[in-house]
């Protein structure tokens, strides 16, 4: 369920509004434990996804480091090695 909830601070390039609404969505899926909330509920989800993402954008925009930003493409085949180890 939490698929795309990952690191996205300090990369090059920096996260996307889709990463960070993706991570937001599925914070709030994990949290309310709707994959798809009631229509009585999706007004609230909804307003929790796009508040959690607000807060997201702002958190990395202020986040500092003095590290290099990480490449995305290195940390991928990293994390594709780490799951082949364990899976194999």
């Amino acid at each position: 369920m939490c698929r795309n909830i990952r690191t996205l601070f300090n990369f090059e390039p920096p996260a996307t509004n889709d990463e960070i609404r993706a991570s937001a969505l599925q914070f709030v899926r994990k949290l309310s434990g709707f994959t798809h909330p009631s229509q009585k509920n999706q007004a609230a989800f909804d307003h929790a996804v796009d508040d959690i993402t607000a807060i997201a954008r702002q958190l990395l925009k202020d986040l500092e480091t003095s590290a290099p930003p990480r490449d995305r493409d290195v940390e991928a085949a990293k994390a594709r090695e780490r799951s082949r180890q364990r899976y194999a």
